[in-house]
């Protein structure tokens, strides 16, 4: 453990783990934006209540939402760490600034804050709900009985205000990623003239790609479901 705390204690350690969390966080909104889709099924909810049931049931599955968990957590506080150490080291700031870095690189901060303040919002309207409320119950095809997390999602896809929240909230996880995707990458050493061109490429169609299909689930349920 004593090692662990030596090596990302410093400066280097603490990018490291940024760009470690973030780089797992990127395979986790893959695996949800599918998630996700199971929504657009015209089934009754049959798919997406199957798809809860097997993520809030499979032993690999919820060993695995307890490293996200932590890594959210993770990933939160090293920025925070870093922000301050970068505050504390260039306290007044440069009187003529050139910077010539992305708007996402220079809003990281405000980026994961919205983003921050959505993933409570989040996990309270769906997680909380479908892991300690009553819910109406939906038989699954097998038989099986489950909370049906469908109708939850489908109700909140409905209000006007909730869309609006979640689309602006894509927004900033786009930027979000546009900026972290391809720093990540350069934390872990992978920067050569060969490969960064393509990793920046493929972060910002991921970027664009993983916010534009997010946002479009609850616009198509609200217009046109």
């Amino acid at each position: 453990m004593n090692w662990f705390l030596k090596t990302f204690s410093g400066s280097i350690g603490r990018k490291l783990l940024m760009a470690l969390t973030g780089l797992f966080l990127c395979t986790f909104l893959i695996v949800h934006l599918i998630g996700n889709f199971q929504l657009l099924k015209q089934d009754g909810g049959e798919a997406f209540n199957f798809y809860a049931k097997f993520m809030t049931s499979n032993p690999i599955i919820k060993t695995t939402s307890y490293l996200l968990y932590s890594s959210i957590v993770l990933h939160i506080i090293v920025a925070i760490l870093i922000t301050l150490q970068n505050k504390k080291s260039r306290p007044q700031g440069y009187v003529v600034s050139k910077n010539k870095s992305s708007w996402a690189s220079r809003n990281m901060g405000i980026l994961g804050t919205f983003i921050l303040v959505f993933i409570v919002v989040h996990m309270k309207d769906f997680w909380a709900e479908y892991h300690f409320e009553d819910l109406p119950m939906y038989q699954l095809k097998d038989g099986s009985m489950v909370k049906d997390l469908y109708l939850e999602v489908f109700g909140a896809f409905k209000n006007i205000y909730y869309v609006g929240l979640y689309v602006f909230c894509m927004g900033a996880v786009g930027y979000h990623l546009w900026h972290g995707f391809e720093s990540g990458f350069q934390t872990l050493g992978l920067n050569h003239k060969k490969y960064t061109p393509w990793i920046q490429s493929s972060g910002k169609a991921f970027s664009v790609l993983i916010a534009a299909a997010f946002a479009f689930i609850p616009l198509y349920i609200y217009f046109i479901a």
